[in-house]
């Protein structure tokens, strides 16, 4: 399944079968390669997932968190340190 958000970006990428409207926090991260993966990932979803994510790289745990449809929020891991780098809302995209 291709994702009209993703191919907004006009580049390259990839789907992860392994993941779809039923993935958890763990079944996210894991596919993403999170913390250890090298170079960016672009997760594109939904809520209460993604709020989820972010509530669990943040406070250690997933919590109802809202993310804002077509919001981007960049994320990096620094020597195990979380940082929520950027979040950039739908209208100054």
């Amino acid at each position: 399944m291709r994702s009209k958000t993703a191919a907004a970006l006009d580049l390259p990428y990839t789907t992860e079968k392994r993941i779809g409207v039923h993935a958890n926090v763990g079944d996210i991260l894991a596919a993403a390669g999170w913390p250890k993966r090298n170079g960016a990932v672009l997760v594109v979803g939904h809520q209460p997932t993604l709020g989820q994510v972010a509530a669990q790289l943040l406070a250690g745990e997933p919590a109802g968190w809202a993310v804002k449809k077509g919001a981007l929020w960049w994320f990096s891991c620094r020597a195990g340190e979380i940082d929520l780098r950027a979040v950039i809302s739908p209208d100054l995209l």
